[in-house]
């Protein structure tokens, strides 16, 4: 399903030069929910955001569903990145509009029918539990809510492809695992091959199926998530499985219900 092959991309600055990837190789298959996790400046950020090409790769290859993505030129591009989806950390919706329209929005850019953006939309607005919020702005929303949108957003073009960057970082515990449950639900009732970049273990243990730990632009270990939790290979691999924070996010979902109950 993707595939990326010898990929590089780096940075100029008035003093050097940064290699933010480094030969990446990786193979995604299609349906897999795929974590890709990363110390802050790792490079999985830019990783995820080469592959819709919001990145320009410096060389290397991906392709995607069979298509070179990076071989494509700006009107083919345009068409491609319609079915790859892209969730956001800071959500990225117009404050100006409905979540009925920020939904929209791609369908419009798109040329769909009115009648056939307004079936899509409710259709998409109902899979993520927002019907009654349709009319609502985000500044009404909770951040929640305001994910939801933006999962809705990425969905609305039936896209092949879904990534995920750090779209659960700035949730907390108990909304987190609701959208983890969410992305789960889509991955079953599409087949949708799910890419999601992340810093925090206990979502790759809760969502994903493979994994990939990437340090200073490139890939050190790939494995099954059983793989990685059971035997990790690298130090750093070994630095994240072992990692405790104070209050473990599934026991934070814990102390959070409890407080709520009582």
């Amino acid at each position: 399903m993707i595939r990326i092959t010898n990929l590089n991309k780096s940075y100029v600055t008035p003093t050097s030069k940064i290699l933010a990837l480094k030969n990446i190789n990786l193979e995604i298959k299609k349906g897999d929910i795929y974590g890709i996790v990363g110390f802050s400046g790792a490079g999985k950020s830019t990783l995820i955001h080469c592959l819709n090409r919001l990145e320009e790769p410096d060389s290397g290859t991906i392709h995607i569903g069979g298509k070179e993505i990076t071989g494509l030129g700006k009107s083919d591009l345009r068409q491609a990145r319609k079915k790859i989806g892209m969730i956001f950390q800071h959500f990225n919706l117009f404050d100006s509009m409905t979540v009925f329209k920020n939904i929209a929005f791609a369908l419009e850019v798109a040329k769909y029918p009115k009648a056939e953006i307004k079936e899509r939309v409710e259709e998409i607005i109902e899979l993520v539990g927002l019907s009654d919020k349709a009319n609502a702005y985000p500044a009404q929303l909770s951040g929640g809510q305001k994910q939801r949108v933006g999962i809705a957003r990425s969905l609305a073009n039936n896209p092949e492809v879904l990534l995920s960057d750090e779209a659960t970082s700035s949730l907390d515990p108990k909304t987190t695992y609701a959208i983890l449950d969410l992305l789960q639900e889509i991955n079953r009732k599409f087949n949708l091959t799910i890419v999601l970049i992340t810093h925090e273990m206990d979502v790759l243990k809760y969502i994903c199926r493979h994994v990939a730990v990437i340090e200073e632009g490139e890939i050190i270990e790939t494995g099954t998530i059983d793989e990685l939790f059971s035997d990790p290979r690298s130090d750093t691999t070994k630095l994240f499985v072992s990692k405790k924070s104070p209050t473990p996010i599934k026991e934070k979902l814990y102390l959070e219900v409890s407080r709520d109950a009582g």
